[in-house]
């Protein structure tokens, strides 16, 4: 299943029909993305969305980025709340969105890591940045 997992449907119908799933996104809310592929994101190196830290953070921004942080497990949990009571009625079991996202067999991410800060990516992990640039004229 070829799918943008932000509605979480794609890995849905992938995990009923037992087919790999390539994810094609920019991000997904809270890092979900980064937890689900098992990458490495401590809050003292990676920071967060909306933040604009780079990755060679001040004390200060470091405390800031771990603030927010914390705060991801209180606004994140609404986000994805439906898209889990929805896995729960169709498989009878408790899924959670990360463990639906988990399954990802290739993850296309539609950022350039020339433009975003370094940051740890598993193998399946492919940026694929330069697919919306326009050819200069």
């Amino acid at each position: 299943v070829f799918t943008d997992p932000v509605l979480m449907c794609g890995p849905i119908i992938a995990e009923i029909l037992s087919v790999p799933s390539v994810y094609f996104l920019r991000g997904l809310p809270c890092g979900m993305d980064f937890k689900a592929a098992q990458c490495p994101s401590p809050p003292s190196y990676v920071p967060r969305l909306f933040l604009n830290h780079s990755d060679s953070m001040t004390f200060a921004q470091r405390v800031r980025n771990m603030l927010l942080y914390m705060l991801e497990f209180v606004y994140c949990k609404p986000i994805y709340a439906p898209f889990e009571e929805l896995a729960y009625e169709i498989f009878q079991r408790k899924v959670t969105a990360a463990d639906l996202l988990s399954r990802g067999s290739v993850w296309l991410m539609r950022s350039d890591f020339v433009f975003e800060f370094p940051r740890p990516v598993m193998p399946n992990m492919f940026f694929i940045g330069g697919i919306h640039c326009d050819q200069k004229k």
